[in-house]
């Protein structure tokens, strides 16, 4: 009887295996420097009965929002495709990751102590990063929900306030959805996320800054810091209690003030003596107009005895006169439709009141009715009618019937135009410090719109909306990660460019088709190294040989700037 040979190739199995790695090793140095999971492990303490700690599960959590932003019940398929550790989790642990214990540690965060945890955070950015707390930015935005969420009333869960997801003013323009406020602060060097607070959606910017004040008084551990903030700040509860505290600030002033009305009078027969900060080539275009900035202290204070500081911008100055010229064409040419159809046979318009209301809807709607006069006129109409039934002849009478159609005129007032063009590109900024000069008020206040790009990365690159949670606890937690998220993306992109400008590197080629970067961000270099990735041969569930990511001189540079060693991306198991 002949025995059959089995050759060596049929002995031998072998399986290539692909495990991501993508940009977590990066990410995974700077949650170590700011010793996050330490931080969360000991305000979010877990007890011997939980099989994944609650900040690991957190961890996971986080990680996603800056790398993957899947749903939370996905998390345990989105850990499973990338490289053993990468989330934090080994071996066995990723069982007991499902979206009930994501849940649970979610409930475990909204209960603790998140103040005290993100004040710890900030700390730590300050003291391993060097981040500077002289100067802080706030601002808010809403955060629009698509449920009914009709038992998140502002109800306690477990002894603490959860914010109410109600109706209020939308910034994102959806006064059709309930929405909760995201309250965000900032450094001003760095642009660094260092404070957060979620509150009700029908919450007044005015009434937050007291509270945020407080909290930033605890990270910088003093009070002579310089805050700024939009025109709800100027409010006298909140500059007197900033002032108070030895604290300074930097506002916008609103335009109903009885200063800014005096101002803008005053500048229709008087110059200004405008110094200039900046005058710079245009940004945008190369051949544009230049950006010139002037700023000029007005002679008298505020009524809260705050210096007031009035900035001229040029580019402003021609944007608003622009905008002003698009809206009166735009408001006129639909005030000739709503002429044509009054004029027209079929007109349904006929009432005096429902006239009014339709031209007071379009010029609101384009913000002109201090340039647009429309008049509602009365106009006769004369009408014959055959007195009696039957076929016209040389003897048949008529009779005369009156009817009254409504029409409009419209005018515009171009003394009105031209009294707002002479402040055209022109606001008002106050301050209680009167040691800055104009120049350093309008330096501060440049830094406020970083925060809207901020907001902006929050709700696209982050992707916070839509929320598929349900529990207004557990989405408060989850809001907190989002924070902790947009931290981390904020200071890999400093760290980039304060290393970029230390080893003088003007740009870097991480735009498609190796186009130059002056400004790198955060978004940018993480797709340089979504695809990283390691292969295992493994032959009969042995590993036999492991492939490790091979990086590109772009990469090598990028980790380099950063402090990051290439042996993150080679990491054992």
């Amino acid at each position: 009887m002949s025995q059959t040979q089995v050759s060596p190739h049929q002995r031998a199995r072998f399986t290539l295996q692909s495990e991501r790695l993508g940009p977590l090793p990066l990410i995974n140095h700077f949650l170590e420097r700011i010793g996050l999971e330490q931080l969360l492990d000991r305000h979010v303490p877990s007890d011997a009965r939980c099989a994944v700690p609650h900040a690991r599960a957190l961890g996971v959590l986080l990680r996603s929002i800056i790398v993957e932003r899947e749903p939370i019940y996905r998390q345990q398929e989105t850990v499973h495709g990338f490289a053993s550790g990468m989330f934090g989790f080994r071996g066995q642990e990723m069982e007991h990751l499902c979206d009930d214990r994501l849940g649970r540690a979610l409930d475990r965060l909204f209960d603790a102590d998140r103040a005290a945890l993100l004040t710890e955070v900030a700390l730590a950015v300050g003291q391993r990063f060097g981040v500077k707390f002289d100067e802080f930015h706030n601002d808010s935005t809403s955060i629009s929900f698509c449920g009914q969420y009709r038992g998140a009333s502002g109800r306690k869960i477990r002894g603490r306030s959860a914010p109410a997801i109600t109706y209020g003013k939308s910034k994102a323009h959806r006064p059709d959805l309930k929405q909760l406020l995201f309250i965000l602060t900032m450094s001003g060097e760095g642009n660094i996320p260092v404070a957060f607070r979620c509150t009700d959606g029908n919450t007044s910017d005015s009434r937050t800054h007291i509270e945020t004040w407080n909290t930033l008084r605890a990270v910088a551990g003093r009070s002579d810091f310089l805050y700024v903030a939009d025109s709800k700040l100027c409010s006298r509860e909140n500059m007197d209690y900033i002032g108070r505290a030895g604290g300074r600030f930097v506002t916008v002033m609103p335009r109903n003030r009885l200063e800014d009305e005096e101002f803008r009078k005053w500048i229709q027969t008087n110059t200004p003596d405008w110094q200039c900060v900046w005058d710079r080539p245009n940004a945008r275009y190369r051949d544009g107009p230049r950006d010139c900035w002037y700023v000029y202290r007005a002679p008298l204070p505020s009524a809260e005895v705050c210096s007031v500081i009035w900035v001229w911008s040029a580019l402003l100055t021609l944007r608003q006169e622009a905008t002003r010229r698009r809206n009166i064409a735009a408001a006129t040419e639909e005030l000739k439709q709503l002429h044509e159809r009054l004029a027209g046979a079929k007109a349904r318009l006929r009432g005096a009141a429902e006239i009014d209301l339709k031209v007071k809807l379009i010029l609101d709607k384009h913000h002109v009715s201090r340039y647009l006069k429309v008049s509602r006129i009365v106009r006769e109409v004369h009408l014959y009618k055959q007195a009696r039934r039957g076929r016209p002849g040389p003897q048949t009478a008529y009779r005369k019937i009156t009817k009254r159609r409504f029409d409009i005129e419209c005018s515009t007032d171009e003394q009105a135009i031209a009294y707002d063009h002479k402040s055209d590109g022109m606001y008002p900024l106050m301050t209680n410090d009167r040691n800055l000069s104009p120049a350093q008020v309008l330096q501060a206040h440049k830094g406020q719109p970083m925060i809207e790009k901020r907001f902006e990365q929050i709700k696209t690159v982050h992707e916070i909306a839509p929320v598929f949670l349900k529990d207004e606890g557990r989405i408060e937690a989850l809001f907190t990660l989002y924070f902790l998220a947009l931290l981390v993306q904020a200071l890999i992109e400093r760290e980039l460019r304060l290393a970029m400008k230390r080893e003088k590197i003007q740009e870097l080629p991480l735009y498609p088709e190796q186009r130059q970067c002056i400004h790198p961000t955060t978004e940018q270099i993480l797709r340089l190294f979504s695809l990283a990735e390691r292969h295992k041969l493994t032959q009969d569930g042995h590993t036999v040989q492991v492939f490790q990511v091979q990086l590109t001189d772009l990469q090598r540079q990028l980790l380099t700037l950063l402090g990051v060693s290439e042996h993150a991306f080679r990491p054992q198991g």
